[in-house]
């Protein structure tokens, strides 16, 4: 059996492809809220030849999305080309995840994909941080509860929001500078946003397990997440397949 997984962010989608429980590929691609049915498939296809995939060769097709304006063409790309009514990750799918929010349909369906995905691959009891164009902090029981958590502007937001308020900086590429106490104002932009988001996921995480009062172990995921890693005592494992394989369990619960 051949899935087709989208998980669409507010920046980049990423979908791959499973061939039963394995991801044999995967891609990652701008969000496009105007890109038609067509454009999604022109490229789809192009992609997969690349890799010597056929697009007639798969059989079903999930979407994860927290942008509203692509589940069109999402959906009429799966019913036009790939001859499916695609899955849609939403309040009417089962994820077998008791959610402990206050009003459990506004939990986004990333977080809730990132849930099961954590518990079916590292069990129960975890802080899952995902590093998408929000950071998200969830926390889940040692029962497998959801118990809810924080968001963060991402580190790309933030990044923006510096430059586009102080008119004398420019952008800078994000990478780890050596020292905090930086000798040029690249380095120093450097400094403040990488080791300042790590400080800032360091106290989130520390104050999420005091108010749970057992150990958890910490999952990291999105694009970002290996460059926090470096300078965090707290993450234990970096999964940039997280969220991926959590709509692959989500499927078969539901198919």
């Amino acid at each position: 059996m051949m899935l087709l997984a989208f998980d669409v962010g507010n920046t980049n989608t990423v979908f791959g492809l499973y061939e039963g429980d394995k991801l044999i590929d995967y891609w990652r691609i701008a969000t496009l809220r105007s890109r038609t049915e067509d454009e999604l498939i022109v490229l789809i296809t192009q992609l997969f030849q690349m890799k010597k995939y056929f697009l007639e060769e798969v059989e079903d097709v999930i979407i994860s999305s927290v942008v509203p304006q692509t589940m069109y063409s999402l959906e009429h790309m799966a019913k036009k080309y790939c001859n499916v009514e695609a899955m849609i990750v939403g309040s009417g799918l089962k994820s077998g995840i008791n959610i402990k929010y206050d009003n459990p349909k506004e939990v986004g369906a990333d977080r809730i994909v990132n849930a099961l995905g954590g518990i079916k691959k590292y069990g129960n009891g975890l802080i899952i941080v995902d590093f998408g164009t929000a950071t998200t902090f969830d926390a889940i029981g040692n029962n497998g509860d959801y118990l809810g958590g924080a968001i963060l502007p991402g580190i790309k937001i933030s990044q923006d929001a510096l430059f586009k308020n102080a008119a004398k900086l420019t952008h800078v590429e994000l990478i780890k500078p050596n020292k905090v106490i930086a000798k040029n104002t690249v380095e120093s932009i450097q400094a403040g946003i990488i080791y300042g988001y790590a400080g800032s996921v360091e106290y989130i995480v520390k104050k999420m397990k005091k108010e749970l009062g057992y150990d958890v172990k910490v999952i990291a995921t999105g694009g970002l997440a290996s460059l926090i890693e470096t300078e965090s005592e707290s993450i234990d494992i970096v999964d940039k397949f997280l969220t991926l394989d959590g709509l692959k369990y989500i499927y078969k619960l539901n198919r």
